[in-house]
Protein backbone atom coordinates (compact mmCIF):
# COMPACT_ATOMS: atom_id res chain seq x y z
CA UNK A 1 0.00 0.00 0.00
CA UNK A 2 1.65 3.46 -1.24
CA UNK A 3 1.87 6.16 2.07
CA UNK A 4 0.82 9.18 2.10
CA UNK A 5 4.16 10.47 3.42
CA UNK A 6 6.85 11.67 1.08
CA UNK A 7 10.18 9.08 0.64
CA UNK A 8 13.39 10.21 0.19
CA UNK A 9 16.40 8.08 -0.09
CA UNK A 10 19.78 9.70 0.49
CA UNK A 11 23.17 8.25 -0.20
CA UNK A 12 25.85 9.25 2.31
CA UNK A 13 23.51 10.08 4.76
CA UNK A 14 25.97 9.95 7.85
CA UNK A 15 27.78 12.59 7.18
CA UNK A 16 28.55 16.01 5.61
CA UNK A 17 26.07 16.84 2.71
CA UNK A 18 24.43 13.66 2.99
CA UNK A 19 23.72 14.01 6.78
CA UNK A 20 22.46 17.85 6.77
CA UNK A 21 20.49 17.40 4.01
CA UNK A 22 18.60 14.18 5.42
CA UNK A 23 17.87 16.12 8.35
CA UNK A 24 16.62 18.73 6.32
CA UNK A 25 14.18 16.93 4.37
CA UNK A 26 13.11 14.89 7.86
CA UNK A 27 12.08 18.58 9.32
CA UNK A 28 10.47 18.95 5.84
CA UNK A 29 8.39 15.94 6.54
CA UNK A 30 9.76 13.20 4.06
CA UNK A 31 10.82 9.74 5.49
CA UNK A 32 13.86 9.23 5.18
CA UNK A 33 16.03 6.19 3.58
CA UNK A 34 19.36 6.93 4.89
CA UNK A 35 22.24 5.16 2.65
CA UNK A 36 25.78 4.99 3.82
CA UNK A 37 28.37 2.20 3.87
CA UNK A 38 28.96 2.95 7.51
CA UNK A 39 25.98 2.17 9.19
CA UNK A 40 26.73 3.10 12.65
CA UNK A 41 27.61 6.76 11.28
CA UNK A 42 23.72 6.78 9.47
CA UNK A 43 22.36 5.46 12.70
CA UNK A 44 23.06 8.87 14.49
CA UNK A 45 21.59 9.86 12.25
CA UNK A 46 18.34 8.20 12.06
CA UNK A 47 18.27 8.55 16.39
CA UNK A 48 18.06 12.32 15.67
CA UNK A 49 15.64 12.26 13.11
CA UNK A 50 13.65 9.91 15.06
CA UNK A 51 14.43 11.56 17.89
CA UNK A 52 12.77 14.93 16.65
CA UNK A 53 9.56 13.37 15.59
CA UNK A 54 10.57 11.62 12.16
CA UNK A 55 10.77 8.79 10.12
CA UNK A 56 14.06 7.12 8.80
CA UNK A 57 15.48 3.78 8.34
CA UNK A 58 19.25 2.91 7.60
CA UNK A 59 20.50 0.56 4.85
CA UNK A 60 24.25 -0.32 4.52
CA UNK A 61 24.74 0.02 0.72
CA UNK A 62 28.11 0.50 -1.30
CA UNK A 63 26.85 3.24 -3.95
CA UNK A 64 28.94 1.01 -6.77
CA UNK A 65 27.09 -1.87 -5.93
CA UNK A 66 24.58 -3.03 -8.09
CA UNK A 67 23.12 -5.75 -6.20
CA UNK A 68 22.99 -3.44 -2.97
CA UNK A 69 21.77 -0.35 -5.03
CA UNK A 70 19.13 -2.58 -6.42
CA UNK A 71 18.11 -4.28 -3.00
CA UNK A 72 18.11 -1.36 -1.27
CA UNK A 73 15.79 0.49 -3.20
CA UNK A 74 13.63 -2.35 -3.41
CA UNK A 75 13.08 -2.68 0.18
CA UNK A 76 12.25 1.40 0.96
CA UNK A 77 9.67 1.39 -1.77
CA UNK A 78 8.47 -2.20 0.29
CA UNK A 79 8.83 -0.33 3.52
CA UNK A 80 7.07 3.29 2.21
CA UNK A 81 5.43 2.18 -0.67
CA UNK A 82 6.96 5.01 -2.76
CA UNK A 83 10.28 6.59 -3.99
CA UNK A 84 9.53 10.65 -4.27
CA UNK A 85 13.04 11.80 -4.24
CA UNK A 86 16.54 10.41 -4.79
CA UNK A 87 19.40 12.20 -3.51
CA UNK A 88 22.92 10.61 -5.04
CA UNK A 89 25.29 12.43 -2.71
CA UNK A 90 27.75 9.73 -2.07
CA UNK A 91 31.23 9.85 -3.60
CA UNK A 92 34.93 10.12 -3.13
CA UNK A 93 37.88 12.55 -4.18
CA UNK A 94 40.12 9.67 -4.80
CA UNK A 95 43.83 10.00 -5.55
CA UNK A 96 44.78 13.18 -6.96
CA UNK A 97 47.92 12.58 -8.45
CA UNK A 98 49.97 13.58 -11.88
CA UNK A 99 48.38 12.08 -14.76
CA UNK A 100 51.47 10.17 -15.71
CA UNK A 101 51.80 9.16 -12.09
CA UNK A 102 48.01 7.83 -11.66
CA UNK A 103 47.32 3.96 -11.35
CA UNK A 104 44.97 2.50 -13.34
CA UNK A 105 43.18 1.18 -10.40
CA UNK A 106 42.93 4.55 -8.78
CA UNK A 107 41.56 5.95 -11.68
CA UNK A 108 38.70 3.11 -12.13
CA UNK A 109 37.98 3.55 -8.31
CA UNK A 110 36.77 7.43 -8.68
CA UNK A 111 34.92 6.69 -11.69
CA UNK A 112 32.95 3.79 -10.22
CA UNK A 113 32.40 5.01 -7.50
CA UNK A 114 31.46 8.65 -8.52
CA UNK A 115 29.96 7.76 -12.01
CA UNK A 116 28.46 4.33 -11.89
CA UNK A 117 26.74 5.01 -8.74
CA UNK A 118 24.59 8.12 -10.59
CA UNK A 119 23.81 5.69 -13.05
CA UNK A 120 22.73 2.42 -10.85
CA UNK A 121 20.27 4.75 -8.31
CA UNK A 122 18.61 6.69 -11.53
CA UNK A 123 18.53 3.63 -13.24
CA UNK A 124 16.87 1.60 -10.51
CA UNK A 125 14.80 4.43 -9.37
CA UNK A 126 13.28 4.58 -12.39
CA UNK A 127 10.38 2.06 -11.66
CA UNK A 128 9.59 3.08 -8.34
CA UNK A 129 9.28 6.90 -9.68
CA UNK A 130 7.63 6.69 -13.15
CA UNK A 131 4.49 6.18 -12.38
CA UNK A 132 3.54 9.70 -9.73
CA UNK A 133 7.20 11.35 -10.70
CA UNK A 134 9.16 12.98 -8.76
CA UNK A 135 12.97 14.29 -8.17
CA UNK A 136 16.47 12.95 -8.48
CA UNK A 137 19.60 15.45 -7.02
CA UNK A 138 22.85 14.75 -8.08
CA UNK A 139 26.20 15.77 -6.24
CA UNK A 140 28.29 16.88 -8.74
CA UNK A 141 30.85 19.54 -8.27
CA UNK A 142 32.34 22.92 -9.17
CA UNK A 143 35.59 20.67 -10.59
CA UNK A 144 35.58 19.58 -14.04
CA UNK A 145 32.49 21.83 -15.12
CA UNK A 146 33.33 25.24 -14.23
CA UNK A 147 37.03 24.80 -12.76
CA UNK A 148 40.08 22.98 -13.84
CA UNK A 149 42.47 24.45 -11.86
CA UNK A 150 42.48 21.30 -9.17
CA UNK A 151 45.74 20.07 -9.79
CA UNK A 152 45.87 16.08 -10.10
CA UNK A 153 42.11 16.32 -10.13
CA UNK A 154 41.52 14.60 -13.33
CA UNK A 155 39.72 11.46 -12.28
CA UNK A 156 37.53 12.91 -10.39
CA UNK A 157 36.68 16.09 -12.16
CA UNK A 158 36.09 13.88 -15.15
CA UNK A 159 34.03 12.04 -12.88
CA UNK A 160 31.94 14.96 -11.89
CA UNK A 161 32.23 16.42 -15.68
CA UNK A 162 30.40 12.74 -16.25
CA UNK A 163 27.89 12.95 -13.60
CA UNK A 164 26.34 16.26 -15.13
CA UNK A 165 26.13 15.21 -18.68
CA UNK A 166 24.77 12.14 -17.49
CA UNK A 167 22.42 14.17 -15.08
CA UNK A 168 21.04 16.20 -18.80
CA UNK A 169 20.50 12.96 -20.83
CA UNK A 170 18.21 11.43 -17.75
CA UNK A 171 16.13 14.97 -17.48
CA UNK A 172 15.17 14.79 -21.14
CA UNK A 173 14.32 10.97 -21.43
CA UNK A 174 12.77 10.83 -17.42
CA UNK A 175 10.33 14.50 -18.19
CA UNK A 176 7.88 12.11 -19.50
CA UNK A 177 7.07 10.51 -16.64
CA UNK A 178 7.41 13.66 -14.69
CA UNK A 179 10.30 13.05 -12.88
CA UNK A 180 12.60 15.81 -12.66
CA UNK A 181 17.01 15.20 -12.54
CA UNK A 182 19.34 18.24 -11.61
CA UNK A 183 22.88 18.57 -9.96
CA UNK A 184 24.21 20.61 -7.65
CA UNK A 185 27.76 21.76 -8.07
CA UNK A 186 29.61 22.36 -4.17
CA UNK A 187 32.58 24.31 -4.22
CA UNK A 188 34.40 24.20 -0.72
CA UNK A 189 32.14 23.27 1.88
CA UNK A 190 33.21 22.48 5.28
CA UNK A 191 33.10 18.75 5.83
CA UNK A 192 35.09 15.46 5.99
CA UNK A 193 35.47 14.41 2.25
CA UNK A 194 38.80 16.02 2.56
CA UNK A 195 40.28 13.51 5.24
CA UNK A 196 39.39 10.25 3.14
CA UNK A 197 41.83 12.14 -0.24
CA UNK A 198 45.30 10.55 -1.07
CA UNK A 199 47.61 13.33 -2.24
CA UNK A 200 50.83 11.81 -4.36
CA UNK A 201 54.02 13.43 -3.22
CA UNK A 202 55.06 13.50 -6.79
CA UNK A 203 52.10 16.32 -7.65
CA UNK A 204 54.75 19.24 -7.06
CA UNK A 205 56.31 18.57 -10.28
CA UNK A 206 52.67 19.24 -12.41
CA UNK A 207 51.42 22.20 -9.81
CA UNK A 208 50.85 25.81 -11.19
CA UNK A 209 51.13 28.28 -8.46
CA UNK A 210 48.29 30.61 -8.69
CA UNK A 211 47.35 33.38 -5.67
CA UNK A 212 43.59 33.86 -5.33
CA UNK A 213 41.97 37.02 -3.39
CA UNK A 214 42.10 36.80 0.19
CA UNK A 215 39.15 34.39 1.46
CA UNK A 216 38.63 31.96 -1.88
CA UNK A 217 34.68 32.56 -1.13
CA UNK A 218 33.99 36.12 -2.54
CA UNK A 219 30.33 35.68 -1.00
CA UNK A 220 31.11 35.13 2.63
CA UNK A 221 34.89 34.74 2.30
CA UNK A 222 34.97 30.81 3.97
CA UNK A 223 33.77 27.63 2.98
CA UNK A 224 30.35 26.59 2.71
CA UNK A 225 28.16 24.84 5.27
CA UNK A 226 26.70 21.46 4.67
CA UNK A 227 23.42 22.95 5.81
CA UNK A 228 23.58 25.58 3.32
CA UNK A 229 23.38 23.12 0.54
CA UNK A 230 20.94 21.13 2.14
CA UNK A 231 18.70 24.06 2.01
CA UNK A 232 19.30 23.61 -1.79
CA UNK A 233 18.64 19.90 -1.90
CA UNK A 234 15.22 20.51 -0.32
CA UNK A 235 14.17 23.20 -3.05
CA UNK A 236 15.15 21.06 -5.77
CA UNK A 237 13.37 18.21 -4.30
CA UNK A 238 10.08 20.48 -3.11
CA UNK A 239 7.07 21.69 -5.95
CA UNK A 240 8.92 25.08 -5.35
CA UNK A 241 11.45 23.47 -8.26
CA UNK A 242 8.91 21.78 -10.35
CA UNK A 243 9.48 23.43 -13.65
CA UNK A 244 13.86 22.96 -13.02
CA UNK A 245 15.27 20.23 -14.54
CA UNK A 246 18.26 18.85 -16.69
CA UNK A 247 20.23 22.17 -14.53
CA UNK A 248 22.93 21.92 -12.79
CA UNK A 249 23.07 24.12 -9.93
CA UNK A 250 26.44 26.33 -8.26
CA UNK A 251 26.97 26.59 -4.87
CA UNK A 252 30.09 27.95 -4.05
CA UNK A 253 30.29 31.74 -2.60
CA UNK A 254 31.61 32.87 -6.62
CA UNK A 255 34.41 30.87 -5.62
CA UNK A 256 34.93 28.76 -9.13
CA UNK A 257 34.19 32.59 -11.02
CA UNK A 258 37.87 33.11 -9.57
CA UNK A 259 39.42 30.47 -11.20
Amino acid sequence: MKSELRTAVVTGAGSGIGKAAAIKLAEEGYAVALMDVKENRAKEVQDKIISAGGQAAVYDIDVSDETRVKEGLADVHTHWGRIDVVFDNAGINGTFAPIEDMETDDWEQTIHTNLKSSFLFVKHSIPYMKESGGSIIITSSINGNRTFSGIGMSAYATSKAGQVAFMKMAALELARYQIRVNAICPGAIDTNIDQNTEKEKSLEKVDIPVEFPEGGQPLEHKPGSPEQVADLVYFLASEHSNHITGTEVYIDGAESLLR
